[in-house]
């Protein structure tokens, strides 16, 4: 981070002051690491939307590690599926990672059903099973490296394109396909987080409803957010878990 010293650890200071609500039981509250002397420390695994990918801008793993004064370790690489992100958190560099991490970010699973969607067009829960399969082994595996760590598993508000693009090269017809897949990816998402916290970008993309467009939020492959997006994203990050 380009922070200096005092400001991150006035920002510490102003969450620990600001923030009384607690979080779900077992939760770590993020300045307490602070307070141990340990500086808040976030590490991320998984696919494209980590990753940045066609953004051209801050991440929201990055702004999200700003937002609660600590430095970023951003594993995810384009292209990761769920399997992908297992097979990464079995190697030393990433278990070196996350025994240093306060809280550690996962978004993956959307390659996996992607794949479904342009191969088989509706044959989702077995791709889906791997995914719970898959997210649930990376969960259990940070808890073992690092038990103090709180862990965010991230669903998608698409697992392809969405908004004006999504409409343009899919059709109606292709768009309802396309939230059949990403509500298979989601509940499996959301069965693997059962040990950690669930974080849902759906609404951060698409409003209240669920049902708004994404478009002013999405970069022009409508398949990645934009800087909008990710700072959408990195808000629902900062609310989904307890500050201090």
């Amino acid at each position: 981070m380009n922070y200096r010293v005092r400001v991150a650890l006035l920002g510490v200071v102003l969450l620990v002051a600001g923030c009384s609500a607690s979080g779900p039981a077992g939760v770590p509250e993020i300045a307490g690491s602070a307070a141990g002397g340990l500086a808040p420390r976030v590490v991320t695994f998984g696919d494209s939307v980590p990753a940045g990918t066609a953004c051209g801008c801050t991440p929201f793993p990055d702004l999200y590690a700003r937002m609660i004064g600590a430095t970023s370790d951003n594993l995810a690489e384009p292209g990761f599926t769920s399997l992908d992100v297992r097979d990464q958190l079995a190697t030393p560099p990433a278990q070196a990672a996350v025994r240093t991490a306060t809280v550690v970010l996962v978004m993956a699973g959307a390659n996996d059903l992607a794949a479904a969607f342009d191969t088989t067009g509706g044959s989702y829960p077995a791709p889906a099973a791997q995914v719970e399969q898959n997210v649930t082994a990376v969960v259990a595996d940070v808890h073992a490296l690092r038990p103090s760590a709180a862990v965010l598993v991230f669903g998608y508000w698409n697992v392809v394109e969405d908004g004006d693009v999504g409409r343009k090269d899919y059709g109606g017809s292709g768009v309802a396909e396309a939230a059949d897949a990403t509500q298979y990816c989601n509940d499996a998402l959301r069965q693997a987080a059962a040990g950690a916290i669930y974080v849902d970008t759906t609404t951060a993309v698409k409003g209240d409803s669920g049902e708004g467009d994404p478009t002013g939020l999405l970069a022009d492959d409508g398949n990645h957010p934009n800087a909008a997006g990710h700072a959408a994203i990195a808000k629902a990050a900062y609310a989904a878990l307890p500050n201090g």
